[in-house]
């Protein structure tokens, strides 16, 4: 039997010497301008919260028969049940219908009438279903640890990223996490996605994910600082981020892959998580390559005596002894 050599596989050539750098003049303002988007509308719009968050009662029905539903009947009679003003919306492919009720005065109790007024006039012609009912001390609890459990979360990792490298790259590292998150929450002001406490979990997910993306980037970047000391930094960063391309191109698909599958067949319970977390790990591979590596260049790297601009490249490639 002829063994035969297996090669790993390769979604990037090895020699690639691509000029990434080259594209930071596209990347920092394109960023900077989506950053200053997402604050205004955030700002003015805000998000769209939960029942987790707003405290209330959620109800999600699906006709009986298929074909689109009657949302204007179904909001003229949801707001003569006299529970206050009524968000009606449409959801998926088949008609399905949202209906999100005000908090209640009178506890638990009045916040189970509202359900048992909307099977009794909508049960006919409706399937139930999700039902969720938050009372408002538990909403302010909610928003409570939630708020408190994301900013720790990020300050121990911003904390970690300072320990974990040398200043400069500590600095870009934290700006590319700051990044991320920025634009992730914009996601969710432009979408109009449900803010609830599985969002939390997602941008905590997705603070894992960049810090990943980051750490094996510039962890390439550190060990050859400390090879080539007298490498021009735009060509020490292209060389890292060039040997580091197959790796991020293999775990990017794979995960992409797999959200993807979430999106279309996990249902409606995860379908905003998924497509969420689909956004964030093109977020967080744009900005690893994009946003953190070249903020390295503004901040001066550390990487030696450099080589006059006119070296050349044999010379700035010279290994330390």
């Amino acid at each position: 039997m002829i063994l035969q050599r297996l090669y790993p596989l390769r979604l990037w050539p090895d020699e690639s010497r691509f000029d990434f750098m080259r594209l930071r003049h596209l990347s920092f303002p394109l960023s900077a301008a989506l950053s200053i988007a997402i604050v205004f509308t955030f700002l003015t719009m805000g998000l769209n919260y939960g029942v987790d968050f707003k405290g209330g009662t959620l109800i999600e029905m699906q006709p009986k028969e298929k074909g689109p539903s009657a949302i204007a009947a179904v909001r003229t009679k949801a707001d003569s049940f006299g529970f206050g003003e009524v968000e009606v919306q449409e959801f998926g492919a088949e008609g399905g219908v949202s209906l999100r009720f005000p908090i209640q005065p009178g506890g638990e109790a009045a916040q189970g009438v509202v359900v048992e007024k909307a099977r009794g006039e909508f049960g006919g012609a409706y399937n139930f279903e999700r039902v969720e009912t938050v009372g408002p001390r538990v909403s302010g609890e909610l928003v409570q640890s939630g708020t408190i459990g994301v900013i720790l979360s990020v300050l121990a990792v911003l904390a970690y990223l300072w320990f974990r490298f040398e200043r400069e790259l500590a600095v870009a590292a934290i700006i590319g996490t700051l990044h991320d998150i920025v634009l992730t929450i914009g996601f969710f002001v432009i979408t109009r996605h449900e803010f609830n406490m599985t969002s939390i979990a997602a941008i905590l997910t997705i603070v894992g994910y960049s810090l990943n993306e980051t750490v094996v980037v510039f962890d390439r970047t550190r060990e050859l600082l400390r090879r080539y000391k007298t490498m021009p930094t735009i060509e020490l960063l292209n060389l890292s981020i060039n040997t580091t391309m197959s790796r991020t191109a293999i775990t990017s698909m794979t995960t992409i892959l797999s959200l993807l599958a979430l999106v279309v067949f996990g249902g409606r319970a995860i379908e905003g998580f998924a497509q969420v977390m689909l956004a964030g790990v093109f977020i967080c591979t744009y900005s690893a390559i994009l946003i953190s590596s070249p903020v390295l260049i503004y901040i001066g790297v550390r990487s030696g005596q450099r080589v006059p601009a006119g070296a050349t490249g044999a010379a700035a490639a010279q290994p330390a002894e």
